[in-house]
């Protein structure tokens, strides 16, 4: 469980480089704030687009987040 609150604080740290979009979804995916989790088909249908659609949002997010993350690891290894 401190596991998963301290993975949770680590995606929340890194979902400002994220627009809209993408923020919804990832919100939506892994119940980050208030939310459940909810299924890519259920975000799908919110949004109004396809399942399909969402899975590469999400995708790209995360790399987006990951990117991010490793960035601000290897100028932390600097210092």
């Amino acid at each position: 469980m401190i596991q998963l609150n301290m993975e949770i604080e680590k995606v929340k740290k890194y979902i400002d480089v994220l627009d809209e979009r993408e923020k919804e979804v990832i919100i939506g995916r892994f119940g980050l704030g208030l939310q459940k989790e909810r299924t890519q088909r259920e975000i799908a249908k919110e949004l109004g687009i396809s399942r399909s659609y969402v899975s590469r949002i999400e995708k790209r997010a995360l790399m987006k987040m990951f990117h991010e993350f490793y960035r601000s690891e290897k100028e932390k290894r600097r210092k």
